[in-house]
């Protein structure tokens, strides 16, 4: 199941009736169908990301990942949940020192419930208002398939 598969399955569970559910992102990080022990290969595969990204990841301090007796990588249900935190978080435009000051904040542990929670309110307000910078994109070019003649898609309100 590569990235598109996740992002497709969380936008089916989504749905299209408003804002995303709580249930629904639990749902997601349920990740019952993917094997206990993976390798760097099917992680990668799994999360349509390099291999490289996923050492840089570690390297970095993101992520802890055991060896087996080979020094080869295993990963476990709790390095890829994270890391599935982690791609959606560089998706949405969180920078790497943003990331990493988050990481280590969770291995501090529950006392840094209110910084993280600080962290995530201020993220959030970027990805919103990106959005609303993208949805007037969306809308500007719109408007221009409109004007040469095309159709617009279903979201745009055209005046009759």
């Amino acid at each position: 199941m590569a990235t598109d598969d996740l992002m497709n399955r969380a936008l089916e569970m989504l749905g299209d009736d408003g804002p995303p559910s709580v249930e629904a992102i639990h749902r997601l990080a349920d990740l019952a169908d993917v094997p206990t022990s993976m390798t760097i290969v099917e992680v990668a595969d799994l999360l349509d990301i390099s291999p490289h990204t996923l050492r840089y990841y570690e390297r970095a301090g993101l992520v802890e990942v055991a060896r087996d007796g080979n020094g080869h990588r295993v990963y476990d249900n709790h390095a890829v949940r994270r890391l599935v935190f982690l791609t959606r978080m560089r998706l949405s435009g969180m920078p790497m020192r943003d990331l990493q000051h988050y990481i280590a904040l969770v291995d501090d542990g529950a006392e840094t419930v209110p910084e993280r929670l600080d962290m995530l309110l201020e993220h959030r307000d970027t990805i919103r208002r990106r959005l609303r910078e993208l949805t007037l994109s969306l809308t500007a070019v719109e408007y221009k398939i409109a004007t040469y003649g095309g159709e617009t898609g279903p979201d745009v309100q055209t005046k009759a």
